[in-house]
């Protein structure tokens, strides 16, 4: 068993009320002046734990987290010395994120940020970067390769550590730089790098030394856990720099310089085609990665001695095998996961599978536990437990003194909300093909007689799982009984279920959405004037083409950042190298034109309400715009919301709020007279 300390757990009560005192004080009475949806405020406000990582003496941890409307705040808590949560950056910008924050080194901090340029008439260009601070927020540097007036290009891309530590080379990290041809005076190139390469940077000055010279092919380099880089992954291009969707896999024997090609492979004696790898043991100097079984994505690993043999460590006859689980700053491979009606974790390691034992019996409330950070010698765990009607709650385990401190909420301003239970259930479509989805009724419901919303999840290469979900849960708030379906177009299910995709084979999936409603009806869940349809991403795009299908089924349609027009698809990205691959994944065909719900507005019955973002580079938000336009031109019913300057995300609390308490009205009125 593991043994809570009490008194640890009583300070630490008073910590965490602290820290919400000090959220308070830098967001001024922000997160206090609850609009009149109450709810909506509350479900609307981002995380206070968006990132957490562990230090490696495990006395101190940095989180990110979300302050008033579209800012970051990152902290840090010093458990040596008075605990308090002090603040050591923060970021305003708008169309710029604190994204990650990690331990260099006991004292020095990597975090990462992301945005989002151009816009405004121009082409969004997305980028990163990597900065180094102490843990006070003194000494900024920046380790991202620096841009250059003289480049050719654009550098968007500021490069990512793939080793913490490396051996020998006290106080520096091992990271990825891209590199940007440059001009000067008197000649063509001044500097005639080009490509993604690594360097071993000093975090303290940014110098860096070089390890890997630049590859303009190369997409991805895997250091192992002592930190040389033993695999590189090149992306495969056209004539015209597009992207292809094909790859090249490399390694490194032991003490080698050269580059082997990682194929002729085998996995128990049998062929396999490719295998996609994530991670390396130098210890027992295999990689390991996905392979596919039987038409399922399944962890294998292979050895990097040239031979080409590997064996398969975990696979699945009924869903993917998805997630490779490590842990430490070495990324040391201890598990694998995958999801049926719950996320499970397959430990390899013996020792982690007791414990992970353990923890479900002292968190028998909090059964998705995951390990997202570790000291340096493993001894002290970074955990955050959650459930479906629990958000999640930070703890630190001490394996040594086995005592399990909790130290921070995800999100605080739920506390003390009524959640629903979420129930993982399967309904009939037309053909007879069971569905898989998860059904969550309001606190304290008999399921029966309700208004309801079937909210399909986006992607489509994507599926729920069962968890806490914060627009799920604003609805059952509400009132509303909630229906997820992972329809046939979903990953997760095998390769048979994802068929030709959601684009291509719509009316598969989108009458997959449809049955959902149906179902509800039939089972008595929902009264039948009070159904509606819900999605953001591919779900708002299947929420919107459900009334192509069947006009009269829903009445009323909510769609958050939606594709509406394939063909839009296709145009929006021949300005990026993936352009090819967006053509190739969408299709040509009679589908394109069919599959589009602003080619068909004349079609709609139910009343519309859309929401997009203006710097949303997954789906431009001239869908949303046309939408808007086809549909009053067609005399239906329209409310549209822009909001300038934010993503596909909406990562603004004050903007999520806003949406949540619109989407309440809307339903309200649109439902009223059922």
């Amino acid at each position: 068993m593991i043994l809570a300390n009490k008194a640890a757990l009583a300070a630490r009560d008073l910590l965490l009320a602290g820290s919400v005192l000090a959220a308070g004080a830098f967001s001024s009475d922000a997160w206090a002046q609850e609009s009149a949806d109450a709810a909506a405020t509350r479900f609307g406000a981002r995380g206070d734990v968006l990132d957490i990582s562990l230090s490696p003496s495990g006395n101190k941890i940095v989180f990110v987290a979300a302050g008033p409307g579209h800012t970051e705040v990152v902290n840090v808590i010093d458990f040596t010395a008075d605990a308090a949560v002090k603040p050591v950056l923060t970021n305003t910008e708008k169309v710029v994120d604190i994204d990650s924050c990690q331990w260099a080194s006991e004292e020095r901090l990597l975090c990462q940020f992301s945005g989002m340029g151009g816009g405004n008439g121009s082409i969004l260009i997305p980028f990163d970067r990597l900065i180094a601070l102490n843990a006070d927020g003194t000494n900024i540097r920046m380790l991202s390769q620096r841009d250059s007036p003289r480049a050719l290009g654009i550098n968007q891309f500021g490069g990512d550590v793939i080793a913490l530590d490396v051996a020998g080379e006290e106080g520096m990290v091992m990271m990825t730089r891209n590199f940007i041809p440059e001009t000067t005076t008197g000649s063509r190139l001044g500097n005639e790098k080009r490509g993604l390469g690594v360097d071993l940077v000093d975090t303290a000055n940014g110098r860096g030394r070089v390890r890997e010279q630049p590859d303009d092919a190369t997409l991805r380099y895997i250091a192992d856990e002592q930190g040389q880089v033993r695999i590189k992954v090149q992306a495969l291009s056209d004539i015209n720099g597009n992207l292809t969707g094909a790859y090249r896999y490399f390694f490194r024997k032991p003490d080698s310089s050269s580059w082997v090609p990682l194929e002729a492979l085998t996995i128990d004696g049998m062929p396999v085609e490719r295998m996609i790898p994530l991670a390396v043991d130098s210890a027992r100097n295999v990689a390991f990665g996905f392979v596919t079984k039987s038409g399922y994505d399944a962890i294998a690993e292979v050895a990097l001695d040239g031979t080409g043999s590997g064996k398969l460590l975990m696979a699945r006859g009924d869903v993917d095998v998805d997630g490779l689980i490590r842990i430490g700053r070495k990324n040391r491979v201890v598990g694998a996961s995958y999801a049926t009606e719950k996320r499970e974790i397959a430990y390899f390691d013996p020792a982690l599978a007791k414990l992970a034992a353990d923890l479900g019996k002292a968190l028998p409330d909090q059964p998705l536990v995951n390990i997202v950070g570790a000291s340096a010698d493993e001894q002290k765990l970074l955990l955050i437990a959650s459930s479906d009607t629990q958000p999640g709650m930070v703890y630190l385990f001490d394996r040594k003194a086995r005592a399990l401190e909790p130290l921070l909420p995800l999100r605080p301003r739920l506390e003390g909300q009524a959640m629903g239970q979420m129930k993982p259930v399967s309904y009939p479509a037309r053909d007879g093909t069971m569905i898989p989805a998860y059904l969550t009724l309001p606190p304290g419901s008999n399921g029966k007689g309700l208004p309801a919303i079937v909210l399909p999840h986006g992607g489509p290469a994507a599926r729920d799982e069962w968890g806490f979900d914060w627009l799920v849960q604003y609805f059952t708030a509400k009132g509303y009984a909630v229906l997820q379906p992972n329809y046939r177009g979903s990953s997760g299910y095998g390769e048979a279920w994802y068929g030709r995709n959601g684009f291509k084979a719509w009316e598969v999936a989108i009458g997959d959405v449809n049955d959902a409603g149906r179902w509800l009806v039939s089972e008595g869940i929902v009264v039948p004037d009070k159904l509606a349809v819900a999605g953001w991403s591919y779900g708002g795009y299947a929420a919107l083409q459900s009334q192509v299908l069947d006009p009269a089924l829903f009445k009323a349609v909510v769609a958050i950042a939606p594709v509406t027009d394939l063909g839009f698809l296709i145009a929006d990205a021949r300005d990026y190298t993936n352009s090819r691959l967006v053509r190739d994944y969408v299709g040509e065909g009679p589908h394109v034109a069919s599959g589009s719900p602003r080619r068909h507005a004349e079609k709609f019955a139910a009343p519309v309400a859309l929401f997009h973002g203006t710097r949303d580079l997954n789906v431009d938000v001239r869908h949303a715009q046309a939408m808007e336009r086809a549909l009053k031109e067609a005399g239906k019913s329209v409310t549209y919301r822009e909001y300038a300057d934010l993503q596909h995300g909406l990562d603004d609390s004050a903007a999520r709020a806003e949406m949540l308490a619109d989407i309440g009205r809307f339903l309200d009125e649109a439902l009223a007279g059922g």
